[in-house]
């Protein structure tokens, strides 16, 4: 073997080699905890990481406190379901609540035997399942249309056009489709103009599912386009030069590329829409209630609004609001399980 025939100076000569650390001693970053301070696993004790994130923690302390107050301490109040529950007993809704009699399950037991209950099951999951196969998937077919727009003008006015109706409230967008396919609406004095009956969309119980789709779609495409469209800004249009490099046309271009990238945004909308499956367009329906009659437009929610508030029945329908909580949170564990298992991460992970 060669040795290296450059000569030392003296000093170099007679100074000790240092010898490497080991692998376990190796310096970390400046910011890694003392050595004694570690917890299980090398990671930084309950203590450190409490000094080290305070500000973090006071920062979120107001949506804390919020989200308990409005979110988790109300979940207390599902014990009326079990009770005869009389508001006017006291003007301590507490006080209500500790002196109104149990009842135990006399209310669930009254839901499973209401014929109206299950009326309004039935139309809710229709109108889900109405909602997820036509207005699901048109959100993102608009904003592929939208982003394959070379001109960015062109593209910055449909987006906002498209996104527009998202800030009108319920009584201005029903009263729109009103005007437009009401008995007295544009198309119905169009069609008897030429001797044609007029339109009863907006009274047809049979037709009723289709209208409240569609005002949904025209109201709320916009917002899902905004969702897609940043999950599109995120690909990288190196993908896109190198399918092109490869011979990949615009379609096989957004077959392999686009839509993969969406899969993850899509996955978790998919989830985040069938937990809100039971949960369908309230104030929407109870604006039209009367126009279709409670046959045909009776949901979940209109049915808890109508025996809480309106029949003063509260046991009864927070009895009904708990069944709904319950299977809604069924269907967003079922769902996140279908995500996990083809490979999306959904709402939260493994």
């Amino acid at each position: 073997m060669s040795h290296s025939t450059v000569p030392r100076s003296k000093a170099e000569a007679t100074k000790p080699v240092e010898e490497p650390a080991a692998s376990g001693d190796a310096a970390g970053p400046p910011d890694a905890p003392p050595r004694g301070k570690q917890g299980k696993r090398g990671k930084p004790s309950l203590r450190l990481r409490y000094r080290r994130d305070r500000v973090l923690l006071l920062m979120t302390l107001p949506a804390v406190a919020l989200v308990l107050v409005f979110n988790y301490l109300p979940i207390l109040g599902n014990v009326v379901a079990f009770q005869d529950y009389d508001p006017y007993i006291s003007d301590n809704g507490v006080v209500s609540i500790l002196n109104s009699p149990l009842v135990g399950l006399e209310n669930f037991q009254r839901i499973m035997e209401d014929s109206a209950f299950w009326n309004a099951l039935k139309n809710t999951l229709v109108l889900f399942f109405l909602q997820l196969v036509l207005f699901f998937p048109i959100p993102v077919l608009l904003a592929l249309l939208i982003n394959s727009v070379i001109r960015p003008r062109v593209r910055a006015v449909a987006q906002a056009i498209l996104y527009l109706p998202h800030f009108f409230s319920w009584v201005l967008v029903i009263a729109v489709f009103q005007q437009l396919l009401g008995g007295a609406g544009i198309f119905s004095q169009l069609l008897r103009q030429n001797g044609h009956d007029g339109l009863e969309v907006m009274t047809n119980p049979d037709t009723f599912m289709f209208l409240l789709t569609a005002q949904s779609v025209w109201k709320d495409a916009g917002w899902g386009i905004i969702v897609f469209l940043a999950a599109l800004a995120s690909v990288s249009p190196d993908l896109y030069e190198a399918a092109a490099m490869d011979g990949a046309g615009r379609r096989r271009r957004m077959w392999h590329v686009t839509l993969p990238a969406l899969r993850p945004v899509i996955a978790l909308l998919l989830v985040l829409r069938v937990g809100d499956a039971l949960t369908v367009g309230f104030e929407q329906i109870l604006l039209q209630r009367d126009a279709v009659g409670p046959g045909a437009s009776e949901v979940l929610d209109t049915f808890v609004w109508w025996n809480g508030v309106r029949n003063q029945d509260f046991g009864y329908a927070a009895a009904a609001g708990l069944i709904k909580g319950v299977v809604s949170l069924g269907l967003v564990l079922a769902a996140n399980k279908v995500a996990h298992l083809m490979g999306e991460q959904g709402v939260y992970k493994k």
